[in-house]
């Protein structure tokens, strides 16, 4: 199903991103300078690959609809669990910037064990929830939906990478000179 093949290969480059952030917040620990550029792609990487596009994917086109077609599993699977979680690195991402600029003003260290706590927590709760989604929501996808249901989840995701295949290309570009 090209799809969820897709969804499960941006998962494989979203888990090698959380591994080079990991990186960089052990870089701090071992006391080395919070390299703030670094971290500002990683933000830019979260928000703009990892949410706006793989999620924007999951939410504009796989998540609604098994919403729409499978309830009420999908809907308790769904809304009370993939897209709070999906919220929940929103979270993370906000804070970090936000410990990026406190730290950038002041150089208190403080605020180091900020942007170290939530990269990591960033890269945890993105590992748990990948495995969750490859293991259980594209498996019951895959088994619930109809083939009329996985045809149009494929288009409508083959639509979505004709929009927004330019900044696929440059962040898997991007991660690929990072690596």
């Amino acid at each position: 199903m090209y799809g969820i093949d897709l969804l499960v290969a941006e998962h494989q480059n979203i888990l090698k991103f959380v591994g080079i952030m990991k990186s960089s917040c052990k870089d701090i620990l071992d006391g080395k300078a919070v390299e703030i550029d670094k971290f500002r792609q990683y933000i830019d990487f979260a928000r703009n690959y990892a949410d706006k596009h793989h999620h924007g994917k999951e939410e504009e086109v796989l998540f609604k609809i098994m919403v729409d077609e499978l309830p009420p599993v999908a809907e308790k699977l769904i809304r009370q669990g993939m897209l709070v979680e999906h919220d929940l690195g929103r979270l993370f991402m906000a804070n970090l910037e936000e410990a990026l600029n406190n730290y950038e003003k002041s150089q208190d260290d403080m605020y180091k064990l900020d942007i170290i706590a939530n990269a990591v927590a960033y890269g945890d709760l993105l590992a748990r929830h990948i495995d969750k989604e490859d293991r259980v929501v594209y498996t019951f996808a895959i088994r619930e939906l109809s083939d009329d249901l996985k045809k149009r989840v494929d288009e409508e995701t083959r639509a979505f990478e004709e929009r927004d295949g330019q900044a696929r290309d440059r962040f898997e570009s991007w991660l690929e000179s990072v690596s």
